[in-house]
């Protein structure tokens, strides 16, 4: 069951979220700050609302699982996990240096509470529909399976093999969300390799579908809620539109920030940009 949080609450988290993401970057001298800061109210509305897991028992059996199929955010993923409890708030400080749990990807042998090592894109939902099928053979009735997916990601086989298989299957307690904020590593997404009508190509290999502004928590809450009802045997695809580098004014919408470095000015610019947030 969800959490009784309300909207504005998880505003505020993701703002600290933000916050912690380009403190982070900070940290490790660079980072994936674009789609990290894209797909951070996704992150808070599921750790701090809907995911049934618990950071004192991070392995316990009946929990919901998590996989951030595009790993390469993982400068959002762990210190949205450092905020929830998983692990500590200081260690975000070694962030990408040597010896250090924390890599530009997440890895599940070193990482409390991530549930899968991704990086290689289109991962993602081939390891989510094995997890959900798993559940509902050891009759794990009420746990769901949530797969985050950049847009770029879209191009690999391997999700649609992927998403053939969740519906053949019905896997209604698997749910995917692609982070659409429409630019990947090589610039547009429509320009590269058109993934457009994403939501009806979803809808075709049998997906219910529900589209929803990422970056706005009242339509995202709005779409959560409906994918953790869903009644019905398939699965569920969330297209939630976001905006790259949202948040911050010089990164949003700027393919040169799917990666880069801030130095001391940008990033105090970038903090206040964050704190001036609604």
């Amino acid at each position: 069951m969800p959490k009784n949080v309300s909207v504005q609450e998880l505003k505020g988290k993701a703002k600290e979220l933000r916050l912690n993401i380009v403190k982070t970057a900070n940290y490790a001298g660079s980072g994936h700050l674009g789609g990290s800061l894209s797909c951070a109210d996704i992150l808070t509305a599921l750790y701090f609302k809907y995911l049934n897991v618990d950071s004192k028992d991070p392995d316990k059996f009946d929990r919901d699982r998590f996989i951030l199929s595009k790993g390469h955010c993982a400068l959002a993923y762990v210190p949205c996990l450092a905020m929830a409890g998983f692990v500590p708030m200081e260690s975000l400080e070694t962030f990408n240096h040597y010896e250090s749990p924390y890599g530009m990807h997440p890895d599940s042998k070193k990482v409390r509470g991530c549930d899968a090592s991704t990086g290689s894109l289109g991962h993602g939902l081939p390891m989510g529909v094995g997890m959900a099928l798993g559940l509902r053979y050891q009759k794990v009735n009420d746990a769901k399976v949530v797969v985050l997916m950049g847009d770029g990601e879209q191009n690999e086989g391997s999700v649609w093999e992927a998403a053939m298989a969740a519906s053949h299957y019905k896997l209604k307690n698997l749910i995917a969300i692609v982070d659409r904020n429409k630019l990947m590593i090589d610039g547009p997404t429509e320009e590269v390799m058109s993934i457009e009508p994403i939501d009806k190509k979803y809808e075709a290999f049998g997906f219910k579908v529900i589209v929803c502004n990422g970056n706005d928590m009242e339509s995202l809450d709005k779409a959560l809620a409906e994918a953790w009802a869903n009644a019905e045997d398939k699965p569920v695809a969330i297209i939630a539109k976001t905006e790259k580098g949202y948040g911050v004014k010089r990164f949003q919408g700027k393919v040169p920030w799917h990666y880069g470095a801030m130095n001391s000015d940008l990033f105090k610019e970038a903090v206040a940009d964050i704190e001036a947030m609604d």
